[in-house]
């Protein structure tokens, strides 16, 4: 017997099974925009991974429908069942486990989480904000831009802590503000700047790039600084096919 007549004890022949999608959580208190933004990027495969659920504290959210429509498991779960914050998001954080995900995606979601909730996901979830923080945290963030009259607003991605829009940034995108702006006419605008980034933010995360550690965000194993990647209004301008 020769050499050749042995087995071969090599993986030429070994097809491995494909990798199992990474798998996101989404949660929503409203229309669902962002979400939108989410799943048309899983569609066009860009997304790096696929949304396993949408969850909502509001029952009649616009964006359950945009779930089911999308083949996508939609649970509500009404906040104003539960007696308490905690007793809710201990229940929430049943459904969220029940789906495996890699990350959880706030996105309109308008409750304030528990140190329990944070610490549970802590470095696998990532919010989408309408500032350029650490400016103009929590809510009405367009008109408090106007008022101060500045001539730079947008929106960040950042990872979640236990401080109220505190936690480190991960990506922003700038927009100019016009002296006709009024708050609608500005939230549109940040609104376009919210889809472009999320997507991008949550496929550089799924894809192992984008990573918190301690409480710097990396990115490529590269500390970023405190605002994060930032998208100038240009830039931005130029990837939405607006007038810059």
């Amino acid at each position: 017997m020769s050499e050749t007549d042995y087995p071969s004890d090599t993986l030429q022949d070994f097809t491995p099974e494909p990798a199992e999608p990474r798998r996101v959580v989404v949660l929503i208190s409203g229309n669902g925009s962002n979400l939108q933004a989410l799943i048309e990027a899983q569609e066009h495969d860009r997304l790096g991974g696929e949304i396993a659920a949408v969850v909502s504290n509001q029952p009649d959210a616009y964006g359950l429908k945009r779930a089911r429509d999308a083949g996508i498991d939609a649970v509500a779960l009404p906040h104003r069942e539960y007696e308490s914050r905690e007793a809710f998001d201990g229940a929430l954080i049943k459904v969220i486990e029940r789906h495996e995900p890699d990350l959880v995606i706030l996105a309109g979601f308008m409750r304030i989480l528990t140190p329990r909730f944070v610490q549970r996901f802590l470095g696998r979830m990532l919010n989408i904000h309408p500032s350029l923080l650490p400016a103009y945290q929590g809510l009405h963030t367009h008109a408090r831009a106007l008022a101060d009259g500045v001539t730079e607003h947008g929106c960040s991605v950042h990872f979640v802590t236990e401080e109220l829009d505190g936690g480190p940034v991960a990506l922003q995108a700038v927009v100019k503000v016009d002296s006709t702006d009024s708050e609608d006419s500005l939230k549109d605008k940040v609104q376009a700047r919210e889809h472009l980034i999320l997507p991008i933010a949550v496929n550089w995360f799924l894809e192992g790039r984008l990573k918190l550690s301690g409480d710097t965000v990396t990115m490529d194993g590269t500390p970023l600084p405190a605002t994060g990647m930032r998208l100038s209004h240009d830039d931005a301008a130029e990837e939405l096919d607006e007038d810059a």
